[in-house]
């Protein structure tokens, strides 16, 4: 009998950026890990992040806790590139309040109580707030099975990392504009929220998906 050739599924040391990830894609019914969901969700994103109705669509039997779940935390892991390429023009003297248009104010959650913080600060802070949470060990300390009450705190992180596209959108439109157009990250997250009801439709406020959707009445935010 012939030797079957073993796919290794790893970058190896000295692997060129162009070659990363050079591997056939797997079916989800093969991936023989407890961290199935996010290899599936990461091989997708790979193969087409517009796809979004694809990559949306939960294999047959998949856990909703879950799947949800490892969604925010693929959003977060690619809202750090985002976030990366605000630090070049937004800056603690520039973006004095993370805001969204005229419109928005938004209070950091990362304080003894909330206040009015550096916009890139307050991105930062959320990123980090939402890192704690989704890898905390009491309320996540599982990749395959998850608990109703741990899961209906993913709807308040939603609502926190959406107002980092929201300032981009609205104060830093070049670099939100170029950033969407290689990932669909935005269009891809508010798809999800709305599918999930993880978030209201109001809060909603990046044009992204209806661009004759009405912005909400001016107001001050908490976390």
């Amino acid at each position: 009998m012939a030797d079957v050739k073993t796919i290794v599924r790893r970058n190896r040391p000295g692997t060129k950026s162009q070659d990363f990830y050079n591997w056939p894609d797997e079916m989800f019914e093969e991936m023989d890990s407890t961290l199935a969901v996010q290899q599936y969700i990461q091989q997708m994103v790979r193969r087409n992040p517009g796809e979004i109705d694809a990559l949306l669509a939960p294999p047959e039997g998949q856990d909703e806790g879950v799947w949800k779940y490892e969604h925010l935390r693929q959003f977060c892991l690619e809202l750090h590139g985002l976030a990366v390429r605000l630090q070049e023009e937004c800056r603690p003297d520039t973006c004095v309040q993370m805001t969204a248009s005229e419109q928005w104010i938004f209070l950091c959650a990362a304080h003894k109580s909330p206040k009015e913080c550096p916009a890139i600060d307050y991105t930062r802070h959320t990123l980090d707030g939402a890192a704690c949470l989704l890898n905390s060990n009491k309320y996540f300390p599982s990749r395959v099975s998850i608990k109703e009450s741990s899961v209906t705190k993913l709807g308040s992180v939603c609502r926190r990392v959406y107002r980092i596209f929201s300032h981009a959108y609205y104060h830093h439109r070049t670099i939100f504009d170029e950033f969407e157009a290689q990932t669909f990250l935005c269009r891809r997250f508010t798809t999800f929220v709305m599918k999930y009801k993880l978030m209201p439709k109001e809060s909603a406020i990046v044009p992204i998906l209806d661009e004759n959707e009405e912005i909400a009445a001016p107001t001050e935010s908490e976390a």
